[in-house]
């Protein structure tokens, strides 16, 4: 599926771009211009009519009839997306031009809008709802392509890419704003790993992206030596690239990694065989320059303290973790959560979670997801629906509006993902 076939097609109306499916009873974000919508063929060009029939007296008049359509484009571009969505029901003048090429030309020079948050509400099925910082709402979404909520997941600008947990080989790509998506050829290397790590970064000049895997496997017979290999996926070119394989000694690799700066980063865990200093390392492997003679055993980059869990994020192209402090005594359980932000191959602490915020996330090793994007960072306990927002610009934190779900059972788990929502991103 293509930008084109989904956008601008006729038989498509604009509405169902943002396809929702509401959950227990709660309104979709396209509930708020449904009436718009059904007055999409009625023949009018403006917001406002100029009077009722019979007043010859009236004399208001719209606010954008004399405006020509390349200065409204600029001003629409501006807006939150959700509010795009409802200015194209408004009116066939506004319909048209935010459907246009020329308006997506526009709104790829926009700055980027702050990040939304998808939180999975559901382990068996891919269902959720997603966060709008900016009108502090929360949209029903429903994903394309995706099965279950326990994929691998990776985002960059308003590209996700998708990877199933079983075979680890069906993967796409897609704008879960435009609900446009594409299939990648499954990657090479080994068809079972004992851990993966996805990574995605995209390139807005040239609209290509490259799609990273990390795998993981144990050495048989041998606990303390893995097998670990890089595939990167380059869109230009269309093919899968085995960029290295080295088996290291006493660390594996795991679930977490991301480009940043053209620099792929993973965390690799201790599995014994010596005395580490710390249970968690970080690995360095330059993706836009590609090398054989790269050794990833020589590209470790210590954790800034000990660590129950770390979470890799780009946020504007400098490396971010926000990690689980240990306890000195019983580095397994969590006594707070940190941010650090990598300067060089040295981590500069940016803040800690205050008591107050930490409460209720529990004390086993791993008990949050976190990702972000811009200049927020989204925190939230696998145990509950709250979702705690830090303001990397302002050191501010806060939570959001409440999510429109309630915990059904004790056991119920939610986890999510971050992406910048944009228009213009196509596949």
């Amino acid at each position: 599926m293509t930008w084109g076939s989904s956008f601008n097609s006729k038989n498509l109306s604009f509405k169902r771009l943002f396809l929702s499916t509401p959950m227990a009873g709660e309104p979709s974000w396209i509930s708020h211009y449904d009436n718009a919508t059904l007055r999409e063929t009625e023949e009018f060009d403006s917001i406002s009519e100029l009077g009722e029939e019979g007043d010859e007296e009236a004399t208001a008049i719209s606010v954008d009839v004399n405006l020509p359509d390349d200065l409204l484009e600029l001003i629409l571009a501006c807006l939150p997306i959700a509010s795009i969505f409802r200015a194209g029901c408004v009116c066939k003048r506004w319909h048209r031009i935010v459907t246009s090429k020329s308006f997506l030309w526009n709104i790829s020079y926009v700055p980027p809008q702050k990040p939304w948050y998808f939180m999975f509400t559901s382990s068996d099925e891919p269902i959720g709802y997603a966060y709008d910082p900016v009108l502090r709402k929360w949209y029903s979404i429903e994903l394309p392509f995706i099965g279950t909520s326990n994929w691998f997941i990776a985002s960059s600008c308003g590209m996700v890419c998708f990877m199933d947990n079983d075979s680890r080989s069906e993967l796409c790509v897609c704008n879960p704003v435009t609900r446009t998506w594409r299939k990648l050829m499954e990657p090479p290397g080994l068809k079972i790993s004992d851990y993966s790590a996805l990574a995605i970064s995209f390139y807005r000049e040239s609209q290509s992206y490259t799609v990273a895997i990390v795998k993981s496997k144990q050495v048989p017979g041998n606990f303390f030596q893995w097998d670990i290999s890089i595939h990167i996926y380059d869109s230009e070119k269309v093919t899968w690239g085995t960029s290295i394989t080295e088996v290291l000694m006493g660390w594996r690799g795991g679930d977490e990694s991301v480009i940043c700066n053209g620099v792929l980063y993973f965390l690799v865990y201790s599995t014994g065989g010596g005395l580490p200093e710390n249970r968690h390392a970080l690995v360095a492997y330059n993706v836009s320059n590609r090398s054989s003679q790269a050794r990833l055993a020589r590209s470790f980059i210590q954790v800034p303290c000990s660590l129950t869990c770390g979470r890799l994020m780009n946020m504007k192209e400098k490396l971010v973790m926000v990690g689980g402090l240990g306890k000195a005594d019983r580095p397994d359980i969590i006594k707070g959560i940190g941010i650090w932000i990598l300067n060089g191959k040295k981590w500069e602490e940016i803040a800690k979670m205050p008591h107050k915020f930490f409460q209720g996330f529990g004390e086993l090793d791993d008990v949050f997801a976190s990702r972000g994007a811009g200049d927020l960072i989204y925190i939230q306990s696998y145990g509950a629906p709250a979702l705690l927002i830090f303001d990397m610009n302002h050191k501010h934190w806060k939570w959001s509006q409440k999510c429109p779900v309630t915990k059904k059972f004790q056991l119920q788990l939610f986890t999510g993902f971050c992406f910048e929502p944009r228009l213009e991103i196509a596949l």
